[in-house]
């Protein structure tokens, strides 16, 4: 092989043939000599280039030297595990288990894999100034054995048409398998037959015709089943729902502590119809030190009570992990009758809790508190609005963070259980206060609204800001989530400084650190405007240089850029059972127990503080990691659907607006394009690469701007527009604007 028809060897052809023998003997070490007899290099050039290309691939990590002169694959680095990232342009990537950079995989050297699969890779030696490559070896799990898309029917055959780029392929389905659907219906196709090297073809049932394209419900429908989210209740476990006793016996009330008598309130969102959490006030009912102290109750649907662990309802609830909630509507994790009306804390209404009693001082310092099942009757139930109101007429202005004034002869408190939610109000701003100067990190995030009509429409498309009343709620929820999380950490960090075994086994709400690459990067983009961010330091101190970072920002042109590089800088918060602490909160101990009508882990929280309040042995903590890890991803996934049902709302909303102009300013920069936010709706749209005229763009990824080549226009985040709507593509949930000049 030393020359190939008279030729000599190139180096690839010897690279290639290198990295051919040692994909194929994975676990082998080989010798040069080795190397030279089962590649047949037989001349002296050639044998040269095999001696210099081992040594570029050891250098590369790619094979690994166990002796001066012998060479095997590194599998260490060579194999790794992890999701399969599907591209339409082709350019598919695979995203490594241990969080590490995308690497690039040909589609050739895909296996056919789809967006989402658990795969297996291989690591291909890297090419003179070619980019880092892999080939997949193995499929280890496919992530959605279904599809939604439209349907067309042909005479001898019907196939399905998907958006995205999971499929690289339309799916087969045979004429007896389509349920009944017909051509431009939306359906949900359950995969049969994967591509192979025998068949390319992708083969499929209909499982599910959801209706006509463009219907809102089918819509909505079709987001869930994209991202194999549920849309329809099983009738098995709303039945098991029926048959549960809403009735609260004599007996029960009397293991209980009973709040009956003392004045409770919820306060929600005006639509709501799920009242997880209640809180109670009253003056500290033991007298205690000197008065000037008070008893708060948060009090949280016992749902633990309700659903029995293994039992259908609650099997149900953990598959789904959360309740979803659509632009338009919510799929709750539990039956309607267990979450709108047994366990939900409904005004007037006698409902079993599990409580967190505080003793606090008016600064909110705790004195005492304990955990209690609880009998509770709500006197009122709020919505946020009307609870800013109360707090306003009597004198807060909403963001200076600022108590209301004491009340007076001349001028008592004005409104409903108004001394009670000032009280409150006071209490959450100090417990607030401490919270950022411990180095909490402060994202208002405003939240996109729409208000819909009758038929799902929207009419209107708005933010909303977090005002002193919702902030009111927040902080008592954190106040209890963190006191039950410390109440089981710290016990458990104290009998391990003692050197007992460790302590007991519980889920954690957790949130790591800025990761540092995207500290740089933040510090990098926003160098130029004159603002210096710390990428090293305590937590503390870079959790305040980001919160003053995003205050000096405010109402300055580049305070989206600023806000979205932070917030990308940010890791996930999820469950786990291995507690690292909150980040984002500043917390060494948090949990999630004040949801459980909406969220999963909270059930879970509750069942393990019971056990341990009746002296139970630690659970196992496989079992819940397991359960932790599953939650964790379901809280993605509906959050992604989330994400969609509102950008199909936009599209649906901006679909009258063809060819009119808005004020806008660039909220996205990649490398096909601008994203534009138009300033009075908040609806985002594209501005294709092909759309910017008169000059070639190259896209400047660090400092998120895209720049002319001949007349060195820039385009950067958080530039004012003036755009055009182009297009509104309902099926692709996508906007696309022209600049208007």
């Amino acid at each position: 092989m030393g020359k190939r028809g008279g030729k000599r060897l190139s180096k690839r052809e010897v690279a290639e043939a290198i990295q051919g023998l040692f994909q194929a003997h994975p676990n082998e070490t080989f010798t040069l000599k080795q190397v030279f007899k089962a590649l047949r290099l037989d001349t002296h050039p050639a044998k040269m280039l095999a001696v210099d290309v081992l040594e570029e691939m050891a250098w590369d990590d790619y094979l690994s030297q166990p002796e001066s002169n012998s060479y095997r694959l590194n599998l260490k680095t060579q194999v790794q595990e992890g999701t399969f990232i599907r591209k339409a342009n082709g350019k598919n990537s695979f995203l490594p288990d241990d969080g590490g950079k995308p690497i690039f995989v040909s589609e050739r050297n895909s296996m056919f894999a789809m967006g989402g699969d658990r795969v297996r890779i291989a690591m291909m030696a890297r090419r003179q100034n070619h980019i880092k490559e892999a080939i997949v070896t193995q499929i280890l799990e496919r992530k959605h054995d279904q599809a939604v898309g439209i349907l067309q029917v042909e005479k001898d055959f019907a196939f399905l048409n998907t958006e995205g780029n999971i499929f690289n392929h339309d799916i087969l389905i045979p004429k007896k398998k389509l349920k009944g659907g017909k051509t431009g219906q939306k359906a949900v196709v359950k995969i049969t037959q994967w591509p192979s090297e025998e068949s390319k073809n992708l083969m499929g049932e209909v499982i599910d015709v959801l209706g006509e394209q463009g219907d809102n419900t089918v819509e909505m429908h079709a987001i869930l089943a994209q991202y194999g989210l549920p849309y329809k209740y099983p009738k098995r476990v709303e039945e098991a729902a029926n048959k549960i006793s809403a009735e609260i016996t004599p007996e029960e009330i009397a293991r209980r502590e009973d709040f009956r008598d003392v004045t409770t309130f919820t306060i929600d969102p005006k639509d709501a119809k799920d009242f997880d959490d209640a809180l109670s006030i009253r003056p500290n009912p033991s007298g205690g030190t000197g008065g000037g102290l008070w008893e708060v109750g948060v009090h949280i649907a016992d749902v633990s009570h309700y659903v029995t662990e293994g039992s259908i309802i609650d099997r149900e609830a953990e598959q789904r992990a959360t309740s979803v909630y659509l632009v338009d509507r919510t799929i709750p994790m539990l039956p309607e009758r267990l979450c709108n009306f047994i366990c939900s804390l409904r005004p007037d209404e006698e409902k079993l809790c599990y409580s967190v009693i505080f003793i606090l001082d008016e600064d909110a310092n705790i004195k005492d508190w304990h955990l209690a099942h609880t009998v509770i009757k709500s006197n009122r139930r709020f919505a946020y609005e009307e609870v800013q109101d109360i707090l306003e007429k009597n004198g807060v202005v909403d963001g200076t963070g600022q108590p209301a004034p004491p009340a007076t002869k001349a001028k008592p408190y004005q409104g409903e259980f108004a001394a009670e939610l000032i009280m409150l109000d006071r209490m959450a701003k100090r417990l607030r206060e401490r919270r950022f100067k411990n180095g909490a990190v402060q994202f208002d995030r405003e939240e996109l609204h729409f208000d819909i009509d009758e038929n799902g429409k929207p009419t209107r498309c708005y933010y909303k800001k977090s005002k002193d009343a919702n902030k009111l709620i927040e902080e008592f929820m954190l106040l209890a989530n963190r006191t039950v999380a410390e109440s089981i950490g710290k016990r458990g960090e104290k009998k391990e400084e003692r050197g007992e075994k460790k302590g007991k086994t519980f889920v954690y709400r957790i949130h790591d650190q800025p990761d540092p690459q995207k500290l740089e990067s933040l510090r990098a983009a926003v160098a130029p405007f004159g603002y210096k961010v710390k990428t090293s330091g305590t937590k503390g101190a870079i959790s305040k240089n980001l919160n003053k970072l995003m205050e000096e920002a405010q109402g300055q042109r580049e305070q989206k850029l600023v806000e979205t590089l932070a917030l990308r800088s940010m890791m996930k918060a999820k469950y786990s059972t291995h507690n690292i602490g909150h980040y984002g909160l500043a917390f060494d101990y948090y949990t999630h127990f004040t949801s459980p009508i909406r969220r999963y882990p909270d059930t879970m929280v509750h069942r393990l503080l019971t056990r341990y309040q009746d002296g139970g042995r630690s659970a196992n903590q496989d079992h819940y990691e397991e359960q932790c890890e599953h939650a964790s991803e379901m809280e993605q996934t509906a959050q992604n659907a989330e994400r969609d049902s509102i950008k199909y709302k936009m599209v649906e909303f901006m679909a009258d607006k063809i060819g009119m102009e808005f004020d806008a300013h660039i909220s996205g920069i990649q490398s096909y394009g601008i994203y534009c936010e138009i300033d009075e709706n908040h609806c985002e749209g594209l501005v294709g690469m092909h759309d910017l005229d008169g000059d070639y763009y190259d896209f400047d990824e660090r400092n998120y701007q895209l720049v002319g080549r001949r007349h060195h226009k820039k385009y950067q985040l958080g530039d004012a527009v003036r755009i055009k709507v182009a297009r509104a593509n309902i099926e692709k949930r996508q906007l696309d604007f022209v600049l208007a000049d």
